[in-house]
């Protein structure tokens, strides 16, 4: 057995005295603790949540009407807000807020929005993906997101060190990321889509794979940085960096991504390349375990959601973008009932074309509910495929629940707004009345977002650079 590399995460020690903090009396609090339908799953007695500063976890649920156990250090009285876990997204493109609406592509489906898009991301420069990555990433903290994954597959000449800058734009924000070193090997000339500009060689894709892993992936609970492996799709890459890197994975225990069973085109590609639909590819190369999560697994027919429930691998559902793009509807109800793990993503901003995880999760449960109906998609449903679920989905434990232990991630909203004037359930008026940015978001331990913004971050010149930038990429 190979061991695994990575390195292993250290408590976070602030100081030598422990501080802790008292969230007290929320209007509402959902604890992740379940994603089931239940009208009253993951709902908490509204005490509060008392979190430990110096270790950035959480120490106590306080029933309602009572005190914690122990007096602590100091008291925030949340009584205008709803309390939740940090919301999870497990599957971005961040490079892609560069080309968010762009009038070539609003109205086409996938294949031809890609054949017409990747020749302008073909041209991304390492400025561009920094802010890029951290335009995305901080729309997403605003909404109440504590962790992202991204799925970064373009590295044209001079964007070797990709995944190297993208590290360092979730260091600067105090995010959790899953930083994903995807690839492409599969250009046209060999009957793929990508242009040839975008494809590398495979020894170059697994040694920068290891290199990335050694360097940045962090394990055990708090982990800030992690490191997975991501070839693009089916038809971006060959089945040997498939199998490569489902190796290369196991060698150093850690996650596999792709997009998989997204529309039709996909399902008809795999049948004449490959000779057998999406499932049976993904098996025959290594990738049908517990260690793979999905992009979108949208077309999947009864055994398959069974097959992928058997072996637990995961499925992050993107309502908005496969709504964007006529894909299709994720049965997520079904794959979850079959043990699927299903999270949420807000997938690329040129397919969104957003990255606000309140919202999607909103997106999920109505789309959702228009194929199982209401009482099957629950607020506290859909709330919990975006947080335990999507744990679940990038292989934690310390994450995405309220829960003595657990890392002390957690966004907080306010219900004074116009919107939810009249609205009588907190928890459900979070999604039923459209929330769409957090007042306050911690992540473990430590304010990341404050009176809705985020701290220390100049976003009107962010803004501006950016767009800036975007203009000139597609430009030329």
């Amino acid at each position: 057995m190979v061991a695994a590399r990575g390195r292993a995460v250290r408590p976070n020690r602030k100081a030598s005295r422990v501080s802790t903090l008292w969230l007290s009396h929320p209007q509402a609090i959902f604890t992740g603790s379940s994603s089931a339908a239940g009208a009253d799953s993951g709902r908490s007695a509204a005490g509060g949540v008392v979190v430990d500063t110096g270790t950035g976890t959480v120490v106590e649920l306080v029933a309602a009407g009572a005190r914690p156990a122990t007096a602590p250090d100091e008291t925030f009285d949340v009584s205008s807000h709803v309390l939740i876990p940090g919301l999870i997204n497990t599957h971005h493109h961040f490079y892609q807020t560069l080309t968010r609406a762009w009038g070539p592509v609003v109205n086409v489906p996938l294949f031809p929005w890609l054949v017409n898009l990747y020749p302008v991301w073909a041209r991304l420069t390492p400025r561009a993906l920094e802010l890029a990555t951290t335009v995305a990433m901080a729309e997403l903290l605003r909404s109440g997101c504590t962790t992202a994954a991204d799925h970064h597959y373009l590295f044209p000449d001079g964007m070797e060190d990709s995944i190297d800058i993208q590290v360092g734009a979730a260091r600067a924000l105090g995010m959790r990321a899953t930083l994903t070193r995807g690839s492409m090997t599969l250009g046209e000339k060999d009957g793929g889509l990508p242009p040839q500009s975008t494809v590398q060689d495979p020894d170059v894709i697994l040694a920068d794979s290891q290199r990335l892993i050694d360097r940045y992936h962090e394990r055990g609970d708090g982990a800030m940085i992690q490191i997975a492996l991501a070839p693009c799709s089916p038809f971006s890459v060959t089945t040997q960096i498939m199998a490569d890197s489902a190796e290369l994975a196991a060698a150093n225990d850690v996650r596999l991504h792709t997009h998989l069973a997204e529309t039709i085109d996909e399902e008809d590609f795999c049948l004449e390349r490959f000779g057998m639909r999406t499932v049976d590819y993904l098996d025959s190369v290594g990738w049908l375990s517990e260690r793979t999560w999905l992009g979108h697994g949208i077309h999947f027919d009864d055994d398959e959601i069974a097959r992928l429930g058997g072996a637990r691998t995961a499925v992050a559902h993107c309502p908005t973008s496969n709504m964007r793009l006529a894909s299709g509807i994720c049965r997520a109800v079904e794959l979850e009932d079959a043990g699927v793990p299903v999270g949420i993503g807000v997938d690329g901003s040129a397919s969104n074309d957003a990255s606000n995880m309140i919202l999607e999760v909103r997106q999920a449960m109505y789309l959702q509910r228009l194929r199982y109906g209401a009482d099957q998609v629950t607020t506290e449903r859909a709330l919990g495929w975006a947080t335990t679920g999507s744990a679940r989905a990038l292989g934690r434990e310390d994450i995405g629940e309220l829960a003595v232990g657990k890392q002390a991630d957690l966004a907080m909203y306010r219900l004074d707004d116009l919107r939810f004037s009249g609205s009588h359930d907190p928890l459900s008026a979070l999604l039923l009345c459209g929330a769409d940015r957090a007042d306050r978001v911690m992540i473990g331990g430590t304010w990341r977002v404050t009176g809705g913004e985020i701290t220390g971050l100049d976003v009107p010149a962010l803004v501006a650079e950016h767009s800036e930038l975007a203009r000139a990429l597609v430009a030329g």
